[in-house]
């Protein structure tokens, strides 16, 4: 007992010792305010183990089920791609049982779920998009254009930004929040439509963000925005790109582009561009729970929050671009 690395371990030496010379079962439960059930666990493990199985290991956690390497052939590509499995769509409950039952892995849910997010995979709502009409074409043309981007994005001659517009509402849907067990949260709201726009460019390398608040999408406001983003971008560097999807005030033939070069996204590929992720941080991380029915109110959340960003490039750069580092 006096060789003990921790005090919880001298304490399960300590009951077995007293047992050992001659208190009762009773008395003993009673001195360390423990459970019968706990004492017998105890007992039983002295029996089959002696004092080392009641001591704790090094290092305090027993080692890893799979590898890294492991994971990667053995979970990771069904995750990817449930139809290898059969299946539609996962729940990390369902491959858990999957695993257990098909690939015969002793995993928990707690281990699956750990070893999932070791490997970047987190829980997102998918976005609806309209289906192709022709999937295969669709599909050449976002390989083109990852070639194309990559490219681009390599050469250290051009600087490349991704824009985008977003709304926020005074009324935002409930998402997760902690609450006590038992409890029944619940979210106001009143039904009003105030909505406070957006439009905003982020360059994934370096986290510099431009963006204006609007009060609306179209070809004069989006012009004032480039107005915007010439000043703020110079061409110091070499090229000014700016990837954009297919909005229509997007293609006006009347805008003044200054010296940016502009890169449309193929159709139904908003999975392209990295300033959606940073339009979910936002209203995940800094307007959740806020219900406003005044639109100066939600004009100044939405200002100040977009003002602690920018004095954090490096989260820019790792919410935009999770894969840098």
């Amino acid at each position: 007992m006096s060789c003990c690395r921790d005090r919880r371990s001298e304490q399960r030496l300590s009951a077995i010792h007293l047992l050992l010379v001659g208190v009762t079962f009773e008395h003993t439960i009673a001195h360390f305010h423990m459970s019968e059930r706990t004492l017998r666990l105890w007992i039983s493990r002295f029996n089959e183990a002696g004092i080392d199985g009641l001591t704790y290991r090094p290092g305090g956690r027993p080692p890893r089920k799979l590898t890294s390497t492991e994971i990667d052939s053995q979970i990771t590509p069904y995750v990817n791609e449930p139809s290898k499995a059969g299946q539609t769509h996962w729940t990390a409950t369902k491959l858990c049982g999957w695993l257990r039952r098909e690939k015969k892995l002793d995993l928990s849910y707690s281990t699956l779920v750990r070893y999932l997010h070791e490997k970047g995979f987190v829980r997102r709502l998918p976005r609806p998009v309209p289906e192709p009409s022709d999937p295969q074409r669709w599909e050449e043309q976002r390989e083109a254009f990852a070639e194309e981007l990559i490219t681009l994005m390599e050469d250290p001659q051009t600087v490349v930004f991704f824009g985008d517009e977003v709304g926020f509402e005074g009324d935002p849907r409930p998402r997760h929040k902690w609450v006590q067990r038992g409890s029944s949260p619940t979210q106001g709201y009143h039904g009003g439509h105030v909505r406070q726009n957006v439009i905003g460019a982020i360059n994934p390398s370096d986290g510099q963000l431009v963006s204006l608040l609007v009060p609306q999408s179209d070809t004069e406001v989006f012009q004032a925005f480039l107005d915007t983003m010439a000043k703020e971008v110079p061409p110091i560097h070499g090229e000014v790109w700016l990837v954009l999807d297919n909005a229509s005030w997007h293609k006006s033939k009347a805008l003044n582009w200054h010296h940016i070069r502009v890169k449309f996204l193929p159709p139904y590929s908003p999975d392209f561009n990295p300033i959606e992720r940073l339009c979910q941080h936002l209203k995940r991380d800094y307007l959740a729970g806020f219900v406003t029915r005044h639109g100066r109110e939600l004009n100044e959340k939405v200002f100040q929050s977009i003002r602690a960003l920018l004095k954090e490039p490096d989260v820019l750069k790792s919410v935009c671009n999770p894969y840098s580092e």
